[in-house]
């Protein structure tokens, strides 16, 4: 199979991954392989490749936003069929026995494991994944619609669920890409009100194109107080700021796997008044089955960008750029 694999830790600018023809890979017990037909990129692959998160496997294909259709079983599935369409996503493996996998928490399981980070994933014609961690996509989405459910989708439902924001809320959204688009449209479907605080114009006009009610460049000018927020960007400086920025007993999920450094915070400032911090970790394969159910009652309808897979460098730094509104999305050509 074709595949753009990641041999050693760098920038993305150097363009590291590289095209490599590898064996097509075996479904094990209770696997399923895909056939991949498109695989969303995440700010969580350029983590991997540019070392934000410690090594794991190495080489490694990178990619956890996996559409594609079922075309060999290993023994022991009984969920999914050949012809079926799955999704794969980044989390791949709970124990199962641990005190947070048997109280709902299978996120925050120590011996989790991940695609395209502990396994190889989606940058490649072929993918395999646990039948258990594997998802049934709604009709109502193309390939390419779906993609990007399977983590800024299902990372953005988990950081709304920990925003606590309710029904005809204010709901503020620091950094405008790929989840954020998502979320906006969740939001917006639950009567909130969406303020976006993004650097890009270009970011800011889409927002208002999505239903934003206010999108600026920072959150000193929203024109309201925020009953939750959520902040998307990478970035700790913007902690403080989106604190301030919210109202009395106000919640701010953090939804990134990955931060710069929080500043101090000064209690009677940023604290008092019970604003809370809450950060995300991964997800719950309900978390998934849930946003997926939502996201197709909406339609949550994704802005993607595509790329051939032979382009996953360049994908991936306009992204890093800024440059692509909504999502990339690889496709791959599976015809060889």
């Amino acid at each position: 199979m074709r595949a753009m694999q990641l041999q050693h830790i760098a920038p993305i600018e150097s363009s590291p991954l590289r095209a490599v023809e590898l064996p097509d890979p075996i479904p094990g017990p209770g696997e399923l392989r895909v056939r991949v037909k498109c695989c969303a990129i995440c700010r969580t692959d350029l983590h991997v490749i540019e070392g934000d998160l410690p090594a794991a496997k190495m080489p490694v294909i990178p990619g956890h936003q996996v559409v594609g259709v079922v075309d060999a079983l290993g023994p022991g599935c009984s969920h999914f069929k050949p012809g079926d369409r799955a999704g794969i996503a980044w989390l791949r493996h709970t124990d199962g026995i641990c005190k947070y996998c048997k109280t709902g928490r299978e996120n925050l399981c120590p011996n989790s494991l991940y695609t395209g980070y502990h396994a190889d994933g989606g940058y490649a014609q072929f993918a395999v994944v646990p039948e258990d961690f594997a998802y049934a996509i709604p009709d109502v989405f193309s390939d390419v619609e779906a993609a990007p459910l399977l983590c800024a989708g299902i990372i953005g439902y988990r950081a709304m669920l920990r925003s606590e924001i309710r029904p005809g809320g204010n709901l503020a959204l620091y950094g405008f890409g790929s989840s954020a688009h998502v979320v906006l449209q969740l939001a917006r479907h639950r009567g909130c009100e969406v303020y976006v605080v993004t650097r890009g114009e270009n970011h800011r006009q889409f927002a208002r194109e999505l239903g934003a009610k206010w999108a600026g460049d920072d959150a000193a000018g929203m024109p309201v107080k925020a009953d939750a927020a959520i902040l998307f960007a990478p970035a700790g400086t913007l902690v403080p700021p989106a604190l301030a920025a919210l109202d009395r007993g106000g919640v701010l999920a953090l939804a990134g796997i990955h931060m710069s450094p929080i500043p101090p915070l000064d209690y009677d400032t940023y604290l008092f008044q019970e604003r809370d911090i809450h950060p995300v970790t991964a997800n719950t394969r309900g978390d998934g089955r849930e946003l997926l159910a939502e996201a197709a009652q909406v339609p949550v309808r994704p802005h993607v960008v595509t790329y051939p897979l032979s382009e996953a460098n360049h994908a991936l730094q306009d992204m890093k750029a800024d440059r692509i509104d909504g999502t990339g999305v690889l496709m791959v050509d599976d015809a060889g």
